[in-house]
Parts: structure tokens; sequence; C-alpha cells
């Protein structure tokens, strides 16, 4: 298999989890850079062209509010979770863990850890 094509799965398979890690960090409310920096100190490197038009569709979606507030001498838009956002990552978040367990047990039996 090309690396290329390794590149691309691995993409495949980070662009749902990056929507369930978006909405679990802006439980707090967040601008652009510090929800960027939340996640790559949780081990989730995203970059900026993917993470502010994930952030406006959540948006647009109505799973997120916004406001814009006064930081460090400069307005910024702080993003939060609606009511609607929190409901459906707690759906997610159950899916997640009920797929999650699924899969660590084909993958144990896969590597012979049965």
């Amino acid at each position: 298999m090309s690396e290329e094509h390794l590149e691309r799965l691995r993409q495949e398979l980070r662009r749902g989890i990056l929507v369930l890690a978006v909405l679990g960090s802006l439980r707090q409310p967040h601008y652009g850079y510090s929800l960027r920096k939340q996640l790559q100190e949780a081990g989730i490197d995203i970059d900026e062209g993917t993470l502010y038009p994930l952030v406006r569709r959540l948006a647009d979606q109505g799973l997120l509010s916004s406001e814009w507030q006064q930081g460090e001498g400069r307005e910024r838009r702080y993003y939060q979770l609606s009511l609607e956002g929190v409901v459906l990552l707690e759906s997610l978040g159950s899916e997640w863990q009920e797929l999650n367990k699924h899969v660590s047990k084909i993958l144990e039996v896969e590597n012979g850890n049965d």
C-alpha cells in the first residue's frame, strides 16, 4: 500500500472523529485558537484550514452558539455547544463508545489476543 493511500485512509478515519472531538471540547467556550490548542494538547492535531470551516458548519447547523467577547486587547468570537449540540454530543458520544468497544474486540481477535 502506498504512503499516499494510507494517508487518505487515515484522513477518512479522522474526519468523523474530529466532529466529536470539537463538540466535546466546546462544552466550555473557546475561540478558534484556544480550541485548536486544546485539541492539540489532547493529542489531536488539526490545522486551521480544517478547524475553522468545521466550527462554522457546526454553528450553521445550530449545534454551537457564539458571541463576540473582548479578550487580550481584541474581540474574539467564542463558540460553545448549544442545547441541540449538547443533546447531539451525548448521542454521538454513546455511539462512539459502543463502536469503539466493538472495534477494539475485533482488533484484539485479529491480533490473536482473544
